[in-house]
């Protein structure tokens, strides 16, 4: 069987991306004939992943869809005759962008317009997670299901040494907490920081807050972090923002973080939650939109949102040894749902 998926923007370390090519692995694996097939191509994916311009993209006895953003993929792929499986990774609701982006506002408001154009057009309506896959019902898809997102742990957990990034990570003896992803306004950034005002005020003040990702994607909202760190004074030593990394300097980053932290307040599913647990990392999360069921009653959740309750929980998963050891048992005890054998079977 000829089995290809479709994903408009074919990005290097993209969550949706990498997804797509573990589970051509799978598909290849179970004996299926499978391809990627994308509008823009990083140069690094060239070869891998093929232009959707190629008339073999139209050729699959079935087409796996990775919707996220409006684009002109979505008309075709309604208009395919057979095998029409969408996976719906989300959409950020375009309030999040409305004080910093009006293009992207209007981006997001698009994408679920396009998305529920799809309704009666598909076979098989799939969500990353049981949080989205109730989104697609709610719209008016059927049938529905859920097909977690496919999460290369490997990069995380392989040994690899970054000598001159270790010393920098521990020579000083700052406590490091980590987040990882987009600098953007679902992701809450402005509430690292003020948990770390609480977190100094009240546990401890040797402590280094590392943000690993992107920051262009939404300039504004970056300026009014920087912003927000010079009108509190904020040292910038405590607060790094790394930009995109290699694959071997994220595994370091989160070997030496003590805790990972999410305070965001919409995700689909939100893969870094599952890197932290491979790289034995205790998780604090605030409890909202898909992250609670990603997190299947590991690490440690809280809502509502209050900061100075967090920086107890911070301080109590940074010095309680036994607590921290708790917390990762119980982490690994989840990541065993995310296994490759599992996933290719739901697949």
């Amino acid at each position: 069987m000829i089995v290809n998926q479709w994903v408009p923007a074919a990005h290097a370390g993209d969550a949706i991306g990498d997804s797509a090519r573990k589970m051509r692995a799978m598909l290849r694996e179970q004996g299926h004939e499978s391809e990627i097939y994308a509008l823009t191509i990083d140069d690094a994916l060239v070869g891998d992943v093929r232009p959707f311009a190629d008339p073999a993209a139209r050729r699959g006895d079935i087409t796996l869809f990775h919707y996220a953003l409006p684009s002109p993929m979505t008309e075709a792929f309604a208009q395919l005759g057979r095998g029409r499986i969408l996976q719906y990774h989300n959409v950020t609701p375009a309030h999040f962008f409305a004080p910093y982006d009006p293009g992207l506002f209007r981006l997001a408001s698009l994408a679920r317009a396009e998305l529920r154009s799809l309704v009666g057009e598909v076979d098989l309506a799939l969500g990353v997670s049981e949080f989205n896959r109730a989104e697609l019902e709610a719209m008016g898809f059927r049938p529905t299901g859920v097909l977690p997102l496919a999460v290369d742990l490997s990069r995380i957990t392989r040994p690899v040494r970054r000598p001159a990034l270790e010393a920098l990570l521990t020579a000083d003896d700052m406590i490091n907490f980590l987040f990882v992803g987009r600098i953007a306004p679902n992701k809450k950034i402005e509430d690292h920081l003020k948990l770390a005002e609480q977190y100094k005020r009240y546990v401890d003040g040797y402590y280094r807050f590392i943000f690993v990702g992107r920051h262009d994607a939404v300039p504004q909202y970056y300026a009014s972090i920087r912003a927000m760190m010079d009108r509190f004074r904020l040292l910038n030593e405590r607060f790094i923002f790394t930009g995109p990394v290699p694959d071997e300097d994220l595994a370091v980053y989160y070997r030496h973080a003590a805790v990972y932290i999410s305070l965001s307040e919409h995700e689909g599913f939100c893969a870094p939650l599952l890197e932290a647990m491979a790289a034995d990392v205790p998780v604090l999360a605030y409890a909202a939109a898909a992250v609670p069921e990603t997190l299947g009653g590991s690490g440690v959740q809280f809502a509502p949102k209050d900061m100075e309750y967090a920086a107890e929980l911070l301080g109590l998963l940074t010095f309680d040894d036994q607590l921290r050891s708790q917390v990762i048992g119980g982490q690994r005890r989840r990541l065993s749902d995310f296994t490759d054998a599992r996933l290719g079977s739901e697949l």
